[in-house]
């Protein structure tokens, strides 16, 4: 092993590269620290180079695992480091991905991507033969990434105190890091010396986007030498802009696009430097921002966006938002024109606007699907994400919506724990819809077949084309049917033919709300989860009524996701092959002819509605079921509130604003509407209809959020009255967006020297003061002032309206009074 690294170091010498300097830094802190953050910009070697040196580090006696955040250039950097050992892949240095695996024996270093570093994690929580796991490119906060960290730390924690963990970028956010892990060492490497210049433009708002780029592109090559790499948002943009530069650029130029999506050879004819005599445009994704070695590149054309996907925790879908990038991504993708020699960037955004973009990209883990997350912590037997570290914890709403995707997949039991089923989707480590297909399929030699195809095309899904999923099931390409086979032998069951019968009701053990009923002829449909979807109107697909839509994509505008793959159903016959989707549920609905509920039996897959059959005179336990259902689909104004009802739900509001060291329920509508069993059900025995269920007592029904101590601190605290002077107890108003407010004649505030307040003397009340007649005076939050300053001239004019009510000179110090008719001293 010394022998091949020397020979590496004599053909990429140490010092063409500046990580080179701070290697006896990383290797002194390997020694003493369990985390590790190296800060090193784009070209210092930290991907390509580094990793060869650390494996002669005695302190690493095993393997070495490299995480890197995407696939392309998982294999790349494997490649560039196996090439600078005179090796392949697989010997000292080899990786693994998604349905492909290159390692051996001999392999020592690791390059992994796509969540096999959990799975390895989940497997062998010791790591046993691992020395270090190096997380390449973590500024790009992927959501594996996150996850990796987190169950790292935890296996430190527990388990392996002598694994240690590398945490490598070219813009580390230094700052959140250091908090985290306060004793690891930062140790920062300076980038090469080749000077980027910068600069910015504005694009041409009068012409389409793909021509006004092309423009740039074509004058910058035309007055600058050297390669271009330019960055676009989307596959889209790639080929409009690849068809607009066609005409605009000279014959030596050749034009090679570059996304995650192409071939592998297409890949690595965008990677590989121009033939002799020949310069390239390389139009890319961010894919090419980090760990990707693109030959020859002196010109960068940054279009300052990227396409964002962002998951829709309340419809379960995805939606793709282009967005622009953060200024860590424009640091990086100037970087890529700076690593041969002097180059240019060119930031097709105004400077000013540049300067104000955010300093980082947020993290992936706050807008996806934590479906897959969320199975593994479970299977990790973490049930509260608090009890990891994260740099930004899982939001709760997206983890409710994983445990309800979850469980509608059968993989939780009742108690939010993982059932044999969900243990079985974990181990399998794909995506939990398609875990459930797989296992759907049984050990049926066919269905095992069917449903290995299917998953093979859902997980990789053709890019253009028809929406009709037949066509690829019926012509799978050959990536898809070696993925199948890889599938058939992960579940120990080959020799299956593939039968197109058993497609939806397979289809539906992954994506039963994602069936689809058509609306009317234009191509939309609803969905069974409730929302609505739609195919072009000219589709052949929409002469079927019953569709199942696996893959859907939500736009920015559009209020129904389009659908990307979709297959027809024959509804009765998947309802006989898989009756568990068919729901039985009593509904009940207002008559407003009649001006009551009407009760309805309903079949029904979701909000797709099969049968419907009036019931005259349900169950209460039934209709009551009902009744809440239909609370949470009219909303909370159709029940009976009174003003004390009202006033109840608005001083548990202002609680949890004022007192935020009790656990107060929140009263806000979505969170009343969730938990009307706990508070409404109770109140319901006598409910038969709306007028009963309209004269449910809301104080005493609020109340059930409450316990005991909680109630006697609300009445405590926020009182519903306020006693003043003369004894009178007078109601205090609340408000959900200002101040409470007391109405009080200004003579019964006689003799009371500050402004009474709630809250344990945090809120002031708005006293409104009024005169003997019950018209207003004066506002104030501030009595003793009023005291001494405004009351003056109330006292001028009063005394000459009201001259036998008494105006005392003193009132903070008077005698309060109740009297309104005429005074006299006997009474």
């Amino acid at each position: 092993m010394r022998a091949i690294l020397a020979q590496a170091e004599s053909e990429f010498a140490v010092s063409d590269l500046p990580v080179s300097a701070v290697l006896p830094d990383i290797l002194a802190a390997l020694n003493t620290a369990s985390q590790i953050l190296l800060a090193a910009p784009t070209g210092a070697g930290k991907s390509t180079w580094l990793p060869l040196q650390l494996l002669e580090h005695v302190a690493l006696p095993g393997r070495i695992i490299m995480l890197e955040p995407r696939r392309l250039a998982a294999r790349n950097v494997a490649q560039r480091l196996a090439e600078q050992l005179n090796q392949q892949p697989g010997e000292t240095v080899g990786y693994r991905m998604r349905g492909e695996t290159c390692v051996s024996g001999n392999t020592r270093l690791e390059v992994v991507t796509e969540g096999i570093l959990t799975r390895m994690l989940q497997q062998d929580p010791m790591l046993d033969g691992v020395s270090l796991v190096i997380l390449d490119e973590f500024h790009e906060r992927s959501l594996q990434a996150d996850v990796a960290l987190a169950l790292l730390l935890d296996v430190q924690q527990g388990l392996r105190e002598d694994l240690k963990i590398l945490l490598m970028s070219a813009t580390l956010d230094n700052a959140r890091l250091a908090a985290m892990l306060p004793d690891a060492p930062l140790i920062i490497s300076e980038g090469r010396s080749y000077p980027v210049e910068r600069r910015y433009a504005s694009l041409n708002q009068s012409v389409r986007f793909d021509e006004a780029v092309a423009r740039e592109v074509a004058q910058l090559l035309r007055e600058e030498s050297g390669s271009l790499l330019l960055f676009l948002p989307g596959v889209a943009e790639i080929e409009r802009v690849k068809h607009a530069l066609e005409s605009r650029v000279a014959k030596d130029v050749d034009l090679a696009p570059l996304y995650g999506a192409l071939p592998l050879a297409a890949q690595r004819r965008a990677i590989l430097p121009a033939p002799a005599g020949r310069r390239k445009v390389v139009l890319a994704t961010n894919i090419a921002e980090t760990s990707l070695t693109i030959e020859g590149i002196r010109l960068v054309v940054d279009s300052a966006l990227e396409r964002s996907a962002l998951f829709d925790a309340r419809s379960g879908v995805t939606r793709l938002q282009t967005q622009r990038i953060s200024q860590a991504s424009m640091t990086q993708r100037a970087g890529r024109a700076g690593r041969l020699s002097p180059g240019i960037c060119l930031h097709l955004i105004p400077q000013e606007q540049a300067s104000r973009a955010a300093a980082q990209s947020e993290a992936e883990i706050l807008h996806s699907d934590l479906s897959s997350l969320w199975l593994d912590l479970l299977q990790w037997g973490c049930t509260q994400p608090e009890q990891l570290q994260w740099l930004d914890l899982p939001p709760a709403k997206h983890l409710r919506a994983a445990q309800q995707q979850l469980t509608q997949l059968g993989a939780l039991a009742d108690k939010g724990q993982l059932n044999a089923q969900g243990r079985r989707m974990a181990q399998l480590g794909s995506d939990p819809r398609l875990a459930a297909i797989l296992l759907a399929a049984g050990e049926d030699a066919d269905a095992v077949a069917s449903a290995a195809l299917l998953v093979a095309i859902l997980e990789d899904p053709p890019r253009s084309g028809s929406a009709d999923l037949r066509d690829a099931l019926h012509r799978p390409q050959p990536h898809w049917q070696r993925r199948a086979q890889q599938w058939q032998k992960r579940l120990k069951v080959s020799c299956g033919r593939v039968d197109e019968d058993r497609f939806a009701v397979l289809l539906a053990a992954g994506f039963g709300d994602r069936l689809a009923r058509r609306r009317d002829q234009s191509g939309r449909y609803q969905l069974a989860n409730g929302l609505g979807a739609k195919l072009d109107e000219q589709d052949g697909l929409t002469r079927n009524e019953w569709l199942i839509a696996p893959a859907l994509l939500q736009g920015s505008a559009a209020p129904d996701a389009r659908m990307l793959l979709a297959l027809p159903v024959d509804i009765d016959a998947l309802c006989r092959q898989h009756p568990a989707l068919i729901e039985q549920r009593m509904e009940v609905e207002w008559d407003d002819e009649k001006g009551t509920l009407r009760a309805f039996r309903r079949e029904q897959i979701g909000a797709l509605i099969l049968k419907t059959q009036p019931l005259a005179r349900p169950e209460p336990e039934v209709l009551h079921a009902a009744m809440l259902r239909w609370i949470s689909e009219k909303g909370l104004s159709v029940l009976g509130w009174t003003p004390e009802a009202e006033q109840l739900r608005l001083r548990l509001h202002c609680a949890v604003e004022w007192l935020p060291e009790e656990n107060w329920p929140a009263m806000d509508d979505a969170a009343l509407l969730d938990s009307l069993e706990q508070w409404l059900l109770p109140q319901m025995s006598a409910v038969r209809d709306l007028k009963s269920l309209q004269s449910v007592n809301l104080v005493s029904a609020l109340l059930h959020l409450l316990t005991w101590s909680q109630r006697q601190r609300l009445d405590t605290v926020l009182p519903t009255h306020y006693t003043v002077p003369t004894g009178s107890r007078l109601p205090i108003r609340y408000h959900a967006d200002k101040p409470p407010a007391l109405a009080v004649r200004i003579q019964e505030m006689f003799g009371e020297a500050i402004n009474p307040a709630v809250a344990e003397g945090r809120v002031p009340l708005v006293l409104e003061l009024l005169s003997p007649a019950q018209r207003p005076l004066q506002i104030t939050r501030d009595l003793a002032a009023f005291w001494r300053g405004a009351y003056l001239d109330v006292q001028k004019e009063m005394k000459g309206r009201y001259p036998k009510h008494p105006w005392p000179d003193d009132p903070a110090n008077a005698l309060p009074t109740r009297r309104t008719k005429k005074y006299s001293p006997q009474g």
